[in-house]
């Protein structure tokens, strides 16, 4: 069964800057590949992402915890700010439908 999954910025619409954009969509790609997992859907607006894989639901969220880890490393280190995706506070951070 398809898990989707959706990673947001906590401020702003970071994914508005079309590097960051095609950064975030190329990583995610890159992922699933690395990782043997289908990724069936990629969309994107200006304040996240969402993601449909071919995978259980909790591999989605190790999927997009992973994703969320890469990007936040690489969006601090090349613009010196961040994190990309914002630190929610403890026990808010993955949300369920």
């Amino acid at each position: 069964m398809p898990a989707t999954v959706r990673l947001r910025a906590l401020h702003g619409t970071p994914l508005d800057d079309a590097t960051t954009k095609r950064t975030v969509e190329s990583t995610a790609h890159a992922l699933a590949e690395r990782e043997g997992v289908p990724l069936i859907a990629f969309e994107s607006s200006p304040e996240g992402v969402t993601l449909t894989i071919d995978a259980d639901r909790i591999v989605g969220l190790g999927f997009v915890a992973e994703l969320r880890r890469i990007t936040n490393k690489w969006y601090e280190d090349k613009y010196r700010d961040g994190p990309l995706w914002g630190t929610p506070p403890p026990g808010t951070e993955f949300e369920f439908d």
